[in-house]
């Protein structure tokens, strides 16, 4: 796992000073050790944590003739099973890392090199003969990787936006058009981001510059195995299938030359690739976990089951309010963007104990988008259904007259109702990227002053989720939906748990996205997804057994951060400070009328807001880091 960064220009020299710049303010990424290429128009800086091959895989790292360079970011777990082949095509290694591998393939391959990577990576490969730059993303996107494209045709890139920041060229400035989208869906989404001027190449893209042009194009689309005919086949054969390829995930994510332990929340997730990975290794398995002290978002005892279960070496770590809003900044800083959810403070804060014992460790993000984890999947397509129904055995008028008449209901009962298909219009549009929305639009109205809804009139919040929509049209809405959520809501969670983990220098792997098992889950059939009311019944199956029936059992929790209990309390100064203060004020981006009655419906009890909250205190911390430049 490292950090890197660079730029190719036809204009200009590339600066040492702006390379090196560059690279260092990633050092958290990579404190092992660090590295620079410069020639001509190119240069290329990476940061170096060592996992394979410690003593010798400094980077940049270029072939036998040295007409290929790259820097790389990532793991590739099957580099072993290409390099008989490689070497007997006379390809000479010179070390036993994985980024050998890519060089030498992409000699053979070219582009298409991506096609033969299983992992996770994010790399830029230049071809001196060729003169043109190669920047990759992994299929799924676990690897980070922005970039900057000036009107001169030079491009920067970094694993991260303040890479492109340092080297001094880009202006952080607000991306407006991005407040719909932001505001709605937690985080941006596609290749947006909240910096004007700076995108994120999006998984399974590559970008190819040369003569001071960039192309785009996408290699893998999940969208394909969701799309491929459903084989006739038993429900034991695919969980037979599903488990061999879950185990062979966890397996190939061992790969490493120093320690390595996994993050062990007590859900069914963690819980399962403990069970997988302490039957692979010889010694008891170092897990990791953490919760808060009060008793709602306190899940340390599943979490101790499952540790004595299968005798782990396991640590905790408990994190306090005083704790979480003391960290808050400098975690915004290094996710570079407004934290979408409060418990990316608590995996930073896991990532810093696990660092003290390993360098690696496994972690349980992807199934729920995989496999269907979420309550809200099967609440929407109900909705939908029973919404259907309801709107071709009434009229207009008669909906009309049940609304004004379920208006009338007491609050508590009212707001729960409001957002079925007795208010709402029976697709996935309402229903869903609106329903779960943190700002939906009727609320964004409300929010955004007059100034940033002119600059933004046009501006459709889900309108990535339609295009995903429009690309898995002939697909079941369970599959749409999941669809959706692995291109656009999934991304936001690996960001996170890339940028908090690295922040901590630590690097995490997620078995359950595995490319080949994600293409498998895609194609599964609906039941073996959702049966009933049982989520993730396939992996349940599989670990059927294995695990204990508490965990097998267990609903999904999420991770349960208390934060709109902390805002109605003693640190109600944050909504002070962040939402309501007068720098927020001089912005000029929100009604201050519609953000104080969030406050205050927040405080008396009335409506919960936590969501809403933590996005506008987020929001104005990313300004004060970023816009403001503020320590």
């Amino acid at each position: 796992m490292c950090g890197i960064s660079g730029m190719a220009s036809m204009k200009m020299r590339a600066d040492e000073h702006v390379v090196k710049a560059m690279r260092d303010i990633l050092r958290h990424r990579g404190p092992d050790g660090e590295g620079m290429y410069l020639e001509g128009g190119i240069g290329l800086g990476h940061r170096r944590l060592s996992i394979v091959d410690p003593l010798h895989g400094h980077q940049p790292m270029f072939n036998e003739d040295e007409q290929i360079v790259i820097v790389y970011n990532g793991e590739i777990y099957n580099h072993g099973e290409h390099r008989g082949r490689l070497e007997a095509l006379g390809h000479r290694y010179r070390t036993y890392c994985d980024t050998e591998t890519i060089i030498h393939l992409y000699e053979e391959h070219g582009d298409d090199v991506v096609h033969h990577l299983r992992g996770m990576f994010a790399f830029a490969l230049w071809d001196k003969r060729r003169q043109r730059l190669l920047l990759a993303r992994d299929r799924l996107g676990v690897k980070p990787l922005y970039y900057h494209q000036a009107a001169d045709g030079t491009l920067y890139f970094a694993s991260e936006i303040k890479g492109l920041l340092a080297s001094g060229r880009i202006v952080a400035g607000a991306n407006i058009q991005a407040f719909p989208d932001f505001f709605a869906n937690h985080a941006t989404s596609g290749s947006a981001t909240l910096f004007s001027g700076i995108r994120k190449l999006e998984p399974g893209h590559t970008l190819v510059w040369q003569g001071g042009k960039s192309t785009i194009q996408r290699y893998w689309d999940i969208a394909e195995a969701y799309r491929a005919p459903r084989q006739h086949r038993s429900d034991a054969d695919y969980v037979e299938e599903w488990s061999a390829l879950f185990r062979e995930s966890v397996k190939l994510r061992l790969m490493a030359d120093v320690p390595l332990g996994m993050f062990l929340s007590g859900g069914i997730d963690s819980s399962a690739i403990a069970a997988v990975m302490t039957s692979m290794v010889p010694q008891p398995v170092k897990t990791f976990s953490v919760a808060f002290a009060e008793r709602e978002a306190n899940e340390l005892s599943y979490a101790r089951l499952v540790a004595n279960k299968f005798a782990t070496d396991h640590h905790e770590i408990v994190v306090s309010p005083e704790m979480f809003f003391e960290r808050l900044p400098d975690l915004v800083w290094h996710e570079d963007e407004p934290l979408a959810h409060p418990s990316s403070v608590a995996l930073n804060f896991v990532s810093e104990l696990a660092a003290k014992h390993v360098k690696v460790v496994l972690s349980g993000e992807g199934s729920d988008e995989t496999l269907g984890g979420y309550a809200r999947y099967m609440k929407t397509i109900y909705n939908v259904a029973l919404g259907r129904r309801f709107h071709r055995a009434t009229t207009p008028a008669i909906r009309g007259k049940i609304m004004r008449w379920l208006d009338g209901l007491p609050a508590k009962h009212r707001h729960k109702l409001e957002r079925t298909f007795l208010y709402q219009e029976p697709d996935l549009d309402s229903l869903y990227f609106n329903n779960f929305a943190v700002f939906s639009k009727d609320q964004q109205a409300q929010l955004l002053t007059e100034d940033v809804k002119a600059k933004t009139r046009d501006t459709d919040p889900f309108q990535e989720m339609h295009w995903r929509l429009e690309n898995l049209a002939s697909a079941s809405q369970l599959d749409q939906l999941l669809y959706v959520d692995t291109e656009i809501y999934l991304q936001e969670l690996l960001m996170k748990q890339d940028q908090m983990s690295m922040a901590a220098s630590i690097e995490s792997r997620v078995p359950f996205l595995d490319h080949k098992l994600c293409e498998l889950s895609a194609s599964l059939p609906a039941h073996l997804k959702i049966r009933g009311t049982t989520t993730k019944y396939i992996l349940r199956k599989s670990m059927a057994g294995a695990l204990p029936p508490q965990i097998l059992k267990r609903p999904k929790m999420g991770f349960p951060v208390p934060i709109g209990q902390w805002l109605r309390g003693r640190f109600g100064w944050i909504l002070e400070e962040y939402v309501l203060g007068e720098t927020a004020r001089k912005r000029g981006y929100f009604q201050q009328v519609f953000v104080k009655q969030l406050v205050a419906e927040h405080r008396s009890g009335l409506k919960d807001h936590s969501q809403r909250l933590w996005a506008l205190i987020n929001f104005e911390i990313w300004s004060r880091r970023f816009l403001d430049r503020q320590t």
